[in-house]
């Protein structure tokens, strides 16, 4: 979380696979709300096919898109996204 907050004036953008913190931290929610800079969440996995749990992400909405289950490819896509 102080990663993010330290690169709030650094980036453009951050691209952040939070793993199984998207599903239980509230603080990274809080963290990524706190700053400016946009989040894109990325899930190599699609979670929304797996554990139920897993099919609530608490930083979902505080990010401006999330890319889940395409793979490797879902971080090109998020650069993609940032450089267009």
């Amino acid at each position: 979380m102080n990663f993010l907050q330290s690169c709030r004036n650094e980036t453009d953008g951050i691209i952040l696979n939070a793993g199984a913190y998207s599903h239980t931290s509230i603080a990274l929610a809080d963290a990524i709300a706190a700053i400016k800079t946009p989040v894109v969440e990325v899930h190599i996995s699609n979670v929304l096919a797996r554990e139920d749990f897993r099919k609530t992400s608490f930083i979902a909405s505080k990010c401006i898109g999330s890319i889940s289950g395409l793979g490797l490819k879902g971080y090109e896509l998020a650069l993609a996204y940032f450089i267009s």
